[in-house]
């Protein structure tokens, strides 16, 4: 009895830890949105600073999310979450205090690499301490929790900035982070993964080439798109990105097999997730600052404004769940977003100086519906696309390539931007903005298309996994 009851009591202790950590790291891919009119007012800088304020964190979260599963498998899981969630307050606190723009962008990147250290180890260690039986529940509060980091995000930016100061949406990560870390040092079980194998290559291929490729696009409107270091960045980065394509062919052990995307089911979620990010968050950067620079709304005012389409995943996801048990994977996420592209496209038609909150509405709720339906039955897609003993690497690869998305969405949709108007005056703003929505909505439109390569229910289901041996090496949520 004695021995269940600290089971009981480890179990709650991890899901209480990996919880908060994990709302930690997610909150701050979207928190940041409704504060970058203060903070541009505040440290100056253009829209090249804006942009790298967002993407500095999101680029290194992205391309080092896996290569932080991997140091967590082969040196401790327990003792890298400490190291990753160490950085990741540390930034914090230096984003704080930051005087200028260019530090701001600094400290955002090392925030990313504490949270791509951090935020896989999360369902490790979670799965580690919670018995199968109640394995299900667990994941299920988690991602719950992380959900509603990604849907309070704008509003809870906005609230901070508006009734105390920008800083304080990097100020919240650091007493939370200093009473996390004493609890999840005696509290968390340590554990690793027997043969764990580090691609030191394959993570600098593909972290210079997205630098590369995310610089040009950041910097052709300001530098010309035929300028030295926009070409070497984009040309340099493409290269990059091509030798990471053939080292994922032909090394031993790589951080992402590309024999994985010969699958018709693992290369359409995963091209699909991509494009939906890039559309999406792309058109959030400019919409989030378009509520406020243009229409006139408070921070906390645009951050409720933007619930009906961040927040409504955590609304329709129990239906959204259902249909896709009854129907299928893949009808849902095809419809998914399609709501998403049209809910997109009708932004971009509303989009004026004036435009009413009434007439915003329609595509908010609509784009939030599809989020939803795109989200619900995306994970058990990505699982169920591999080879169980590869559904680790699967979920960390899918994780990868939306954060890689969301990064090039504000590169290529500020690029729009800022090509057909600028911060000059509000008509300036609408005239950039439109366009650039209207790209977003035919990039999530594509996502559909590409999402109808996912095989139906009449292809054979993946072989029967052990559900504790795999579950270890989860290693972060789809």
């Amino acid at each position: 009895m004695s021995q269940h009851r600290t089971d009981r009591s480890g179990a709650v202790w991890a899901l209480v830890i990996t919880s908060v950590a994990g709302f930690m790291a997610a909150l701050d891919n979207l928190v940041v949105t409704t504060a970058l009119p203060s903070i541009r007012k505040s440290l100056g800088g253009e829209l090249p600073e804006l942009e790298w304020t967002v993407n500095a964190y999101t680029l290194t979260f992205a391309v080092l999310l896996m290569f932080g599963a991997a140091l967590g498998d082969r040196f401790g899981r327990r003792r890298l979450f400490l190291a990753g969630l160490s950085v990741f307050t540390g930034a914090s606190a230096a984003a704080a205090l930051s005087s200028g723009i260019n530090e701001l962008i600094a400290f955002r990147a090392v925030q990313g690499v504490g949270a791509a250290i951090m935020m896989p180890l999360t369902l490790t260690l979670l799965t580690a301490a919670v018995p199968a039986a109640r394995r299900g529940m667990a994941l299920g509060i988690f991602s719950a929790v992380t959900g509603l980091a990604v849907a309070s995000g704008p509003l809870i930016g906005g609230s901070l900035t508006e009734h105390i100061s920008w800083q304080w949406i990097f100020w919240l990560n650091v007493p939370i982070g200093l009473v996390l870390l004493p609890t999840a040092r005696l509290r968390l079980a340590e554990s690793h993964a027997p043969g764990a194998r580090l691609d030191i290559p394959g993570t600098l291929l593909v972290s210079g080439g997205l630098f590369g490729i995310v610089y040009g696009l950041v910097n052709a409107n300001t530098d010309g798109w035929t300028s030295p270091a926009v070409l070497t960045g984009l040309i340099a980065g493409s290269a990059l990105i091509g030798g990471f394509i053939r080292h994922g062919f032909h090394a031993k052990n790589p951080m992402l097999p590309m024999r994985l995307f010969r699958s018709r089911a693992f290369f359409g979620i995963n091209v699909a997730g991509l494009l939906m990010f890039l559309g999406m968050f792309g058109s959030i950067f400019l919409l989030s600052q378009y509520l406020q620079g243009v229409l006139g709304y408070s921070p906390t005012q645009a951050g409720l404004r933007m619930l009906p389409w961040t927040g409504m995943p955590m609304l329709v996801a129990p239906v959204a769940g259902y249909l896709s048990d009854r129907f299928g994977g893949r009808p849902v996420v095809v419809t998914g977003l399609t709501l998403q592209a049209l809910g997109l496209a009708l932004f971009a038609v509303v989009i004026a100086p004036d435009a009413s909150y009434a007439a915003q509405l329609p595509a908010l709720m609509i784009g939030g519906v599809g989020m939803a339906l795109y989200f619900a039955p995306a994970a058990s897609l990505v699982m169920s696309s591999v080879r169980p003993a590869e559904q680790g690497i699967a979920s960390g690869a899918n994780n990868a390539l939306r954060e890689v998305g969301g990064a090039l969405g504000v590169a290529v949709l500020a690029s729009v931007f800022s090509a057909r108007g600028g911060y000059g005056s509000a008509q300036s703003f609408t005239d950039g903005t439109v366009p650039a929505v209207w790209i977003g909505a035919g990039v999530v439109a594509l996502a559909a298309v590409v999402a109808l390569l996912i095989p139906g229910r009449r292809s054979a289901p993946a072989p029967e996994a052990d559900p504790v041996r795999d579950a270890e090496r989860v290693p972060v949520a789809a």
